[in-house]
């Protein structure tokens, strides 16, 4: 069933993903060669807890971390540990955070030092088919609608989409109807209505599109160990449009602070 939202719930869903903003900001100032994984989960936990907030996904089905932390080829749910940061890695830095009742949803991926130009593209690439898909969230769309405008950015662009893993409604719960595809057919799938909250999460791989599970239970990780990037925003169809509700300005102040530019990634 999908779970319709009102104005007033919505804007619970936004002051929770102002504190996930900000979590992730912390993060974002610790991202630098030589630092754990295990680090970062710290602080973001720290920070959420310190802001009256729950983390969404540790202890969700057993997942035992604040963050999920994918290095590389690991596309999504990597576990925080005891691996450092190494020069040309990219980290895929995904956070929950539950307040007021309400889960927010988003996720970021970052270079450590300096990459290679291919792998720059990914991250470019799969940040812009975030956008590219939440500007066709709007009242009436349809689903199909979102993820082909994701998958064709993406494939245009020379890159394979992940078709195991989707996005997903979130509310009161963190998962929730309806699963949002990152491939897909324009004009399928159920029909976008005002209410609607949904995290849309581009997984974007510069090899070939298959995953495969690590035996920890969780880490996924692209089959032909190619480098995999992933963002995400939580987004309210609302008023003819769709609002993102989570926010990356946190972050992007830190890497503008960090490297001196005003645009990364």
């Amino acid at each position: 069933m999908i779970i319709h939202k009102t104005a007033e719930e919505i804007e619970f869903i936004r002051q929770s993903a102002q504190i996930l903003g900000k979590a992730h900001a912390e993060v974002a100032k610790l991202i630098s060669i030589g630092v754990k994984t295990s680090a970062l989960d710290k602080v973001a936990e720290t920070y959420i807890m310190d802001n009256g907030g729950v983390p969404s996904f540790k202890n969700y089905n057993g997942f035992p971390f604040t963050l999920c932390i994918s290095v590389n080829e690991n596309v999504v749910h990597g576990m925080p540990g005891d691996y450092e940061l190494k020069q040309g890695d990219i980290i895929s830095v995904d956070c929950g955070v539950f307040k007021f009742g309400f889960h927010s949803d988003s996720a970021y991926t970052y270079a450590v030092g300096e990459i290679s130009e291919a792998t720059q593209k990914l991250l470019d690439v799969t940040k812009q088919s975030l956008f590219e898909g939440i500007a066709k969230a709007v009242n009436n769309a349809r689903i199909g609608d979102v993820s082909f405008a994701i998958q064709n950015y993406a494939e245009t662009n020379g890159f394979s989409v992940v078709r195991e893993l989707v996005g997903h409604g979130i509310g009161r719960k963190l998962h929730e109807e309806p699963e949002v595809p990152n491939f897909g057919k324009r004009g399928k799938g159920i029909t976008l209505k005002s209410g609607m909250v949904i995290a849309i999460e581009p997984m974007i791989n510069q090899g070939k599109k298959e995953v495969v599970q690590e035996k920890d239970g969780w880490t996924i990780r692209t089959r032909d160990k190619m480098p995999s990037a992933h963002f995400e925003h939580t987004v309210a169809i609302q008023n003819g449009k769709a609002e993102i509700l989570t926010t990356f300005e946190y972050i992007e102040q830190v890497l503008t602070q960090k490297y001196g530019k005003a645009i990364l990634n």
